[in-house]
């Protein structure tokens, strides 16, 4: 059927409201006031300066949190990694109607809220929580496990939430590959290992890729995650950017963490862009 014209320079427009109204012009009132000064009464008052991004790249303690972040974050990236992949393989393999099974199950959690499952995550690793308790019914500890608020705890709680973003693009992945390159590859005396790394993970690299941006950019950015299980003992790039805007009314600084964060995210995006280019000449 076709649209008629008037209808889709409607639609074009509508779409083009949206991404201008909550989009852009959000974004350039961060940008703009990253270059403000803060002011206690005003927030913010307009005499532009670059105080705040200089303050995010020399303070040693800034400098300490994003470090901190970035390796919280590379450390969930990888263990949902480790787990999701050889899931995503094994449900990709299942038949159809356990496939759906294990999809489903998989997807329960995302029927409730992140926040919700957080607050979960905390009568599992409690003191008195299901994890010791059950650890000190079969005699394996004798005292409770101190969990809460360590960086074990942050970290439990981030695999946890962000599993399925892994497990998703991993599966999409692995469902399209070409079974018969494998058995070819087999039948020509390729080993275990050869065979994965000279055809299955090549093939699976695009899915690699997608799954480590969507676990590693939004982990960056849960602040609630820190808060809740680690105690905001360890400040994240998220609680720094919550706590500039709400608590020190600090907005240009929370404004400047939060373009620099954006910055970050842009360049993986472009290096997973020219990765998937790359990937898909090679298949030409």
């Amino acid at each position: 059927m076709k649209i008629p014209d008037n209808t889709r320079l409607c639609i074009i427009l509508l779409i083009s409201g949206w991404f201008i109204l909550f989009g852009v012009i959000p974004l350039l009132l961060l940008v703009i006031t990253s270059f403000l000064t803060m002011d206690p009464a005003d927030l913010v008052k307009f005499s532009f300066t670059l105080k705040a991004y200089s303050q995010l790249f020399i303070e040693p303690g800034y400098i300490i949190i994003f470090t901190r972040s970035v390796k919280l974050a590379l450390t969930t990236t990888l263990l949902c990694l480790g787990l999701g992949y050889p899931f995503a393989w094994y449900t990709a393999r299942m038949p159809p109607k356990w496939r759906t099974s294990a999809l489903i199950l998989l997807m329960i959690p995302f029927w409730t809220n992140s926040l919700v499952r957080t607050y979960a995550m905390r009568m599992v690793l409690g003191t008195h929580g299901v994890l010791n308790k059950a650890l000190l019914s079969i005699g394996f500890i004798h005292t409770p496990l101190k969990i809460m608020y360590t960086d074990y705890a942050v970290l439990a709680g981030l695999f946890y939430l962000m599993l399925p973003f892994m497990v998703l693009p991993l599966y999409a992945t692995v469902e399209k590959l070409n079974f018969q390159l494998i058995e070819a590859a087999r039948d020509l005396g390729a080993g275990a290992f050869s065979t994965f790394t000279k055809i299955i993970f090549p093939l699976t690299l695009p899915g690699i890729m997608a799954g480590c941006i969507m676990v590693f950019v939004p982990t960056m950015g849960l602040f609630y995650v820190a808060s809740l299980l680690g105690g905001a003992r360890q400040l994240l790039v998220g609680n720094l950017i919550q706590q500039q805007f709400l608590n020190a009314r600090n907005w240009p600084l929370g404004s400047a963490t939060s373009i620099v964060l954006i910055l970050f995210m842009a360049v993986m995006l472009i290096g997973y862009g020219l990765l998937l280019r790359r990937f898909n000449r090679g298949r030409e």
